[in-house]
């Protein structure tokens, strides 16, 4: 097979898998866990990013949160969306940005009563710097990136 041809099957090939690629509306880790098994609660109660247990897990949203207490998993699923982060998890920079990223749990920031997570603590950093411009870029970019 020519060189040419090969460049031009593995392209295509790439465009196909990239378009067969949906976003999911909740950044898990490979195990489905949202914010990688921590409580989202817990950053609104106890101010802090707290590890979620096992025996306290709700699916929602074709994810599974967990949480550090009963108490904790009831207030989640009364009202999900007063509890888990904003743009599904991913990083809200990089949502302000355009694309999406992964997220570290403690890399986070309530704003407006709202909790926002970013890549990392030095791009948190960034985000900062302009919380408000930085949320309505992402308010408008999100809707598009889910559509992907």
């Amino acid at each position: 097979m020519p060189l040419f041809k090969l460049f031009a099957s593995l392209y295509l090939w790439l465009v196909l898998a990239a378009s067969a690629y949906a976003l999911e509306p909740v950044y898990s880790d490979f195990f489905g866990k949202a914010i990688r098994g921590y409580d989202p609660v817990a950053y609104f109660t106890q101010g802090k990013p707290v590890k979620g247990n096992s025996d306290y897990t709700y699916d929602w949203n074709d994810a599974t949160w967990y949480f550090s207490s009963k108490q904790n998993q009831d207030l989640f699923t009364a009202n999900p969306d007063r509890y888990s982060p904003q743009y599904g998890g991913y990083c809200a920079w990089a949502v302000s940005k355009g694309y999406t990223a992964k997220i570290d749990p403690n890399a986070w920031y309530i704003h407006d009563d709202k909790l926002y997570l970013n890549y990392s603590k030095s791009v948190q950093s960034t985000w900062q710097q302009n919380i408000p411009g930085n949320i309505a870029s992402a308010d408008l970019n999100w809707p598009s990136l889910l559509k992907q």
